[in-house]
C-alpha cells in the first residue's frame, strides 16, 4: 500500500480545513454535544450537507450520473474523518452517503435512484435504518416485523428498537419479513419507507449516551407501496449484507479516538505527569490502537479503489475501531477523572460514543464470529 497522499488528496484536506474553520458556528460544541441524533445537529446538518454539495464534495466519490464526480473512494475516506474529528456536522447524513445510496445504487429501480439519490446528493433527506427488533438485535435474521402483500402495497406490522436518528427521518431503509414460511436469513426484503405513513410511531428511549439518541418505531397497519421495496421479495439479506460492508467503515470512530489521546497526552504534560512510564504507555497503546484502526480501514477502502469485491477486511475493521474507540474512552476518564463526565466535554463525547461502538453495525461478537468464518475459514461450531 502506497501510504503517500497524492497532491489533489493534500490539497483537498487543507480546503476542507478552511472551509470547517468558516462554516461551523461559534457554538459549535454545544450544538454537537449530544451527537449526531440530536435535533439541533439534524437541523443543521441540512444546512451543512448543503454547503458541501455546493462544492461538490457531500458525495463526490459516487459516480457523475448519481451526482457525484467519480472520484476516487479516498477521497470520502478524507472527508469522513474530518466530519468525525470534528463532531460529524453531517449529522445522521453520513449513513446516506456512506451505505444508504451505495445500496440504492447497485439495487434500486430508475425510479428510485431517480427519487433518493439526488436528495441524498443534494445534502436535503435524512434517513435511519430499521434492523434491530426486541427479540432480534445480534441475531438480526430472527427478525419478525411482517409485510403482507396487499395488492399493489405491503401492510406493515411490527416493532424496531434501538433506532437512531428516526425522529427526524424521512425515510426508513426498513428489514421486513415478506415470507413468514422461510426462516433465518430466507424471506427477508428491504423497503426505502417514508416516515410520514400512517401507522408509524416513534418513541424515544432515554439512554446515558446522550438525548434523542435510541428511538422505538411501532409499526401498525401501515401500508407501504410495493414501490418501494429495493431489490426482488425475498432477497433483502443480500442487500442487507452489501450494505453493511459499507457501513462498517463508514464511521472513522479512530479520528476522534486520536483527537482525544493527543489532546490527552497534552493535558498529562501540562500537569507534569507525562514522566509516569505507566502512563506513557497507556498512551501509546492507546494511540497505537487508533493508528491501527486507521491503516485497516484504509486497507478497505485500497480495495475498493482496485475495484476488489467485500470482504471480511471491514469486520477486522471495524473490531479495531472499536478497541481504540474503547481504549481512549477509558484512558480519559482515568485521567481526566471527574472532568471527563461534564457533559459536552471532550472526554464525555468520546466516552459515551465509545459505550456504544461495540453494538452498532453489529456487535462485537458478530463480527468476531465472521471474521472466524469467512476470514480465518473457521467451523461455525
Amino acid at each position: 500500500m502506497e501510504f503517500g497522499w497524492s497532491e489533489g488528496d493534500r490539497k483537498f484536506r487543507q480546503d476542507l480545513a478552511k472551509f470547517l474553520e468558516e462554516a461551523l458556528p461559534e457554538d459549535w460544541e454545544e450544538v454537537s454535544k449530544d451527537g449526531p441524533g440530536s435535533d439541533a445537529q439534524a437541523a443543521f446538518s441540512k444546512e451543512f450537507s448543503g454547503k458541501l454539495a455546493e462544492r461538490g464534495w457531500l458525495t463526490q466519490h459516487w459516480p457523475s450520473e448519481y451526482g457525484g464526480s467519480d472520484a476516487p473512494p479516498w477521497r470520502h475516506a478524507i472527508l469522513s474523518e474530518a466530519m468525525w474529528a470534528c463532531g460529524e456536522p453531517r449529522g445522521p447524513q453520513y449513513m446516506n452517503v456512506n451505505w444508504i445510496g451505495p445500496a440504492i445504487m447497485e439495487y434500486g429501480s430508475e425510479a428510485q435512484k431517480s427519487e433518493h439519490l439526488s436528495r441524498i446528493s443534494r445534502g436535503d433527506v435524512l434517513w435511519c435504518q430499521g434492523f434491530s427488533e426486541p427479540n432480534a438485535g445480534s441475531d438480526l435474521v430472527s427478525l419478525t416485523t411482517r409485510a403482507e402483500p396487499r395488492g399493489d402495497d405491503y401492510l406493515v406490522n411490527g416493532q424496531k428498537i434501538w433506532t437512531s436518528y428516526c425522529q427526524n427521518a424521512d425515510f426508513c431503509f426498513l428489514l421486513v419479513r415478506t415470507n413468514p414460511q422461510e426462516r433465518r436469513h430466507r424471506g427477508i426484503s428491504v423497503l426505502l419507507m417514508p416516515m410520514d405513513l400512517a401507522g408509524v410511531e416513534v418513541r424515544e428511549i432515554d439512554a446515558v449516551i446522550g438525548d434523542r439518541y435510541f428511538h422505538e418505531v411501532f409499526l401498525t397497519d401501515v401500508v407501504v407501496p410495493k414501490s418501494c421495496r429495493l431489490g426482488p421479495e425475498n432477497e433483502g439479506w443480500a442487500i442487507t449484507s452489501y450494505a453493511l460492508q459499507f457501513e462498517r467503515v463508514g464511521a472513522p470512530r479512530y479520528a476522534r479516538a486520536a483527537l482525544t489521546v493527543d489532546l490527552l497526552a497534552e493535558n498529562a504534560a501540562a500537569g507534569g505527569r507525562l514522566a509516569d512510564p505507566n502512563l506513557q504507555e497507556k498512551l501509546g497503546h492507546a494511540r497505537a490502537l487508533c493508528e491501527a484502526a486507521r491503516v485497516l480501514h484504509y486497507r478497505v477502502i485500497d480495495q475498493r479503489t482496485h475495484g476488489l469485491p467485500p470482504s471480511a477486511d471491514s469486520n477486522v475493521a471495524r473490531i479495531a475501531g472499536t478497541m481504540a474507540d474503547l481504549a481512549v474512552g477509558e484512558l480519559a476518564l482515568e485521567i481526566w477523572g471527574s472532568e471527563s463526565l461534564v457533559y459536552g466535554s471532550v472526554g464525555d463525547s468520546n466516552f459515551r460514543a465509545s459505550m456504544s461502538a461495540g453494538i452498532a453495525t453489529g456487535t462485537t461478537e458478530v463480527n468476531l464470529n465472521l471474521i472466524a468464518q469467512r476470514l480465518l475459514g473457521l467451523p461455525r461450531e
